[in-house]
C-alpha cells in the first residue's frame, strides 16, 4: 500500500494564503502537521479546504493522510473528513463535525469555537475526544471568536462608519497586529499590518468580514457593508 503524508507549510507565510494548519488525533494520524489549502467554494458559498499528500509517513489504517474540511448543508454543520484511501473522497470517513460554531460565516470554526465532535463510530475513541486546545492545534483561515464578539469586546472595540465608503476606523485596540478582510464567499480580499484607519475604497460594494488579530493572539471579527 502506498504510504502518503503531507508537505508541512507555515500557515499564513504568504499574506494572501488561505490555509488551515491542523495537528491532532495523533493516535490515528501520527505526530504530523497537516496543511489544508482552500480549493474553492460550494453552492452555499462555503469554503472547501483539502490537504495535499506526498510520499512519507504512515497514516494508520487509512492508507493516505488526505483530509477535507467542508460544509454539509443537509446537516447544517462543518465536517472534517478523511479520504477512504484512494485519493478520491468518494467514500470518505467522518472524523469530526461542528454544528455549534458560527455557521453564517463562509470559513470553518477553529477548535475553540463551538464543539468539534469526535465521530467515535469511525475513530473508536482514538482521537481522545472532541477537539480542544489541549489535544490539537487548528489555526489559519478559521473562526477564532464568534462574529460580533463578546459583549466585553463590543464595549472596547468599535469599527465605524458602517456602512462605509472609503475608510474604516478602528477604536479600542492598542495592540493590533494585522487585519484581514473576507468577502461573503470567504475569499481573502485584503491583508495588511494593523492600522486604525483602513482603506476599503477599492472594494466592490457588498458585505464583508473584518478580522483583527492582536499581539496577544486574540482575534476579533466584525461584519461591515461597503457602499
Amino acid at each position: 500500500m502506498k504510504i502518503l503524508y503531507l508537505l508541512c507549510l507555515i500557515a499564513g507565510s504568504t499574506a494572501f494564503a488561505q490555509t488551515i494548519t491542523f495537528k491532532g488525533c495523533i493516535n490515528l494520524f501520527d505526530d504530523q502537521t497537516f496543511i489544508f489549502n482552500k480549493t474553492g467554494v460550494d453552492t452555499n458559498n462555503k469554503s472547501i479546504y483539502v490537504t495535499t499528500p506526498v510520499d512519507g509517513e504512515p497514516c494508520s489504517g487509512l492508507g493516505t493522510c488526505e483530509f477535507k474540511i467542508q460544509w454539509n448543508n443537509t446537516l447544517t454543520r462543518w465536517e472534517f473528513i478523511a479520504d477512504e484511501g484512494y485519493g478520491t473522497f468518494t467514500n470518505p470517513k467522518l472524523v469530526y463535525y461542528n454544528s455549534t460554531g458560527n455557521n453564517t460565516v463562509s470559513f470553518p470554526p477553529g477548535n475553540s469555537i463551538g464543539t468539534w465532535v469526535e465521530n467515535t463510530a469511525f475513530t473508536t475513541g482514538l482521537c481522545n475526544g472532541n477537539l480542544t486546545a489541549a489535544n490539537s492545534t487548528m489555526t489559519g483561515d478559521v473562526q477564532t471568536t464568534t462574529l460580533g464578539t463578546s459583549d466585553l469586546s463590543k464595549n472596547k472595540i468599535q469599527i465605524f462608519p458602517n456602512p462605509v465608503t472609503d475608510f474604516i476606523r478602528i477604536s479600542g485596540i492598542d495592540n493590533g497586529l494585522s487585519i484581514q478582510i473576507y468577502n461573503i464567499d470567504g475569499r481573502l480580499v485584503k491583508s495588511e499590518m494593523f492600522d486604525s484607519k483602513i482603506d476599503v475604497s477599492q472594494l466592490i460594494p457588498g458585505g464583508y468580514i473584518l478580522k483583527i488579530n492582536t499581539r496577544d493572539f486574540q482575534t476579533h471579527q466584525f461584519k461591515f457593508v461597503k457602499k
